[in-house]
């Protein structure tokens, strides 16, 4: 009935377990690996090629990532289109054409993406 009233001694162990954790980070952080340069590797002491280098580096990933949530978006509508056709709810003919369409739409942004990158 007074449970609540009961303290713990959790608070400590947690406090004394993050004072641990504080003491033994130094000793972590001197082992921290150098960052990668990026793709496009600017000479040493220019940083605003090296920034340039990091954008171009994460477009080129914002592009990958929009191309595989394109491939998903298609992958989703086949699935849907196919269990609608095996219900009778849509003929087969419209899973056919929606795969055909699909492909297409993935080759061209594929192609977009491919271009992009090269002008980025």
């Amino acid at each position: 009935m007074f449970m609540f009233l009961h303290r713990s001694n959790k608070p400590k162990a947690l406090t004394s377990l993050g004072t641990l954790g504080l003491l033994t980070a130094p000793s972590v952080w001197a082992v921290l690996p150098t960052p990668v340069a990026p793709s496009t590797a600017p000479p040493a002491g220019d940083w605003i090629g090296l920034i340039e280098g990091y954008i171009k580096d994460g477009g080129l990933v914002l592009g990958l990532a929009i191309a595989v949530l394109g491939f998903l978006w298609v992958a989703y509508l086949a699935f849907a289109k196919f269990n609608e056709a095996r219900q009778g709810k849509a003929e087969w003919a419209e899973v056919g054409v929606l795969g055909i369409v699909g492909a297409i739409v993935l080759i061209f942004a594929s192609f977009l993406l491919t271009e992009a990158a090269g002008v980025i």
